[in-house]
């Protein structure tokens, strides 16, 4: 493990949300250049989500976007840790953080979807207790498919 930054938690109002919304789309763009990038959206997308983001050295290093769609549920929608910055526990660091945000929502299941050819992604989630729910073909692209992947917070008779 190397040396992990601060966790920090993006608030709307904040002084910092300007540079930090301006280096996480541009790690955003680099790591997802064929998906688009949150750009466009950013505002919109953080109006019912959450976002906590690794700072280190003055410099966002990584970011996990989570949300609530339902009370039921809760969603990982993106999680990017810059390629320099890889292999040292930061996005270990942040998926923890977005677990632990979307437990205080009581919701019984935690989805993402995943490149299956992530392999550092996927063992990444498979560690965390994620499981395969199914192929979801033609997510990126056409010819790019994601997994479809589920942890279970709170188990229940359903």
């Amino acid at each position: 493990m190397g040396n992990i930054g601060v966790i920090k938690e993006l608030q709307r109002n904040s002084n910092s949300w300007t540079k930090v919304v301006d280096e996480i789309e541009k790690i955003d763009r680099k790591i997802f250049p064929k998906h688009g990038s949150l750009a466009k959206y950013f505002d919109e997308e953080l109006e019912n989500s959450g976002l906590l983001y690794i700072e280190k050295d003055g410099q966002v290093v990584g970011y996990v976007m989570y949300s609530w769609p339902s009370s039921l549920f809760a969603s990982i929608n993106n999680l990017a840790v810059k390629e320099s910055d890889r292999r040292q526990g930061h996005g270990e660091a942040l998926l923890r953080g977005a677990i632990e945000k979307c437990s205080t929502r009581k919701v019984f299941r935690i989805y993402l979807n995943v490149d299956p050819t992530n392999t550092a992604a996927m063992n990444l989630y498979k560690k965390f207790g994620f499981q395969i729910d199914g192929l979801i073909h033609g997510y990126y692209s056409p010819d790019s498919h994601a997994y479809r992947m589920y942890c279970v917070l709170f188990p229940t008779d359903c």
